[in-house]
């Protein structure tokens, strides 16, 4: 059985860290982002600050008022949001060239389960060196990544070098890695709940794994045996993959019923066509391909092929369509609908094959063309075969 290896990975003082890079002046200064400090009488809080400016004990939700007082030379700038967001979807768009699977945490951090793709890049350390030198050369930011054999190992493991630094937590070492550190590092262990344990001799993780579950949840409920199994490293959170769109379907139910197989070669088509180029606008390819076909009574019969290699190609998703539809016993049965409907869906990016096709980028190119051209003077411009026009109802999906 496969260990699952999680990568968290946090962005360095994320909103700080972008002003000094578009302003080179404020470079090495400490810098606070928040609201105005008004010399001291702010009422707001730090958002972030850089890290020149922790050393003054400046830290996040810190009141803006202290932050002043703390350090009055420090350059003050107001939250630019829009900015961050911006930059934040550069370096997510990123994550998704070395897994699909994906949980944004928040516009700074993020864990990336990334069990699959540690062949292709070589080793979690690899693929995690190859994400951070991406990261840094395409935005001129550093993150800090952590890669363990759960999530919150791994969250642990990208605070412990900060900044731009790299931990690896491999499962044989996941228990000695955590016995020295501070039972703070542990995430949902609160203030007031570590001064209970540091009243009965509990300052480290290894100090709290001793002890046994049933005393932990006489003191704090369902929750001690959680603050347990943290402390022995036992972490069954799977990455939650959010706003994932599943599958993207086409149907059309003809005005009147056919057995004309040319006109439903044509309309399978015009199907093939409409969910490749959505496939295409969303950056996602698919991995499965399944045809339904609704008779004249309203039976209505659906098969499903997984591709080879995941696709958004027109070519690939007709010719699996195409296979399907040869697989169907029609003869002399009349058709009201026919639909297309392809699944397992990832980003475009991920290579998810060690095969390695030249043709794939030249087809890219042709179908990006094919893309503008339709984009600019209609869906009509570029038609794969005489064109049709279907007067009933077409439905589309996406889930």
């Amino acid at each position: 059985m496969q260990i699952t290896t999680i990568a968290h990975v946090d962005m360095d003082a994320f909103f700080a860290a972008i002003e000094q890079r578009d302003n080179s002046c404020l470079k090495g200064k400490p810098v606070i982002i928040g609201a105005d400090p008004k010399r001291g009488r702010g009422r707001g809080v730090v958002s972030t600050c850089s890290y020149e400016a922790r050393k003054y004990g400046i830290y996040s939700s810190m009141p803006i008022s202290r932050a002043y007082c703390e350090c009055p030379g420090a350059i003050f700038l107001p939250v630019d949001m829009q900015k961050y967001i911006k930059e934040s979807r550069r370096i997510q768009d990123m994550f998704y060239q070395f897994t699909p699977k994906v949980e944004e945490v928040s516009i700074d951090e993020a864990f990336l389960d990334i069990t699959g793709s540690l062949e292709i890049f070589g080793g979690a350390s690899r693929l995690c060196r190859l994400l951070k030198e991406k990261i840094k050369k395409e935005t001129g930011l550093t993150a800090s990544v952590g890669c363990a054999p759960n999530k919150m190992a791994a969250k642990i493991a990208s605070d412990i070098n900060k900044p731009d630094g790299l931990t690896i937590v491999c499962a044989k070492n996941l228990t000695n890695f955590l016995k020295p550190l501070s039972i703070e590092k542990i995430s949902g262990l609160g203030k007031k709940s570590r001064l209970v344990l540091n009243g009965s001799g509990i300052a480290t993780i290894g100090q709290l794994s001793r002890v046994e579950p049933e005393k932990l949840e006489k003191i704090f409920g369902k929750t001690g045996r959680f603050f347990w199994e943290m402390a022995n490293g036992i972490d069954s959170r799977k990455v939650e993959l959010k706003n994932l769109i599943k599958s993207l379907s086409k149907e059309i139910t003809f005005p009147e019923d056919i057995k004309n197989q040319e006109v439903l070669r044509q309309a399978l088509v015009f199907l093939c066509e409409t969910v490749s180029l959505r496939l295409r606008r969303k950056n996602l390819k698919a991995g499965a391909v399944t045809l339904k076909i609704r008779l004249k009574n309203f039976s209505t019969y659906t098969k499903v092929q997984t591709l080879i290699k995941a696709s958004n190609f027109v070519d690939v998703i007709y010719g699996s369509a195409e296979a399907i539809l040869k697989s169907f016993n029609l003869k002399g049965k009349k058709i009201r609908l026919i639909g297309v409907n392809v699944s397992t869906l990832i980003p475009e990016d991920f290579q998810d094959s060690f095969l390695k096709d030249s043709r794939d980028d030249k087809l890219k190119k042709i179908h990006e063309a094919v893309d503008i051209i339709k984009t600019k003077f209609g869906s009509g411009a570029i038609v794969r075969a005489a064109g049709l026009k279907f007067s009933g109802p077409e439905k589309d999906s996406i889930f």
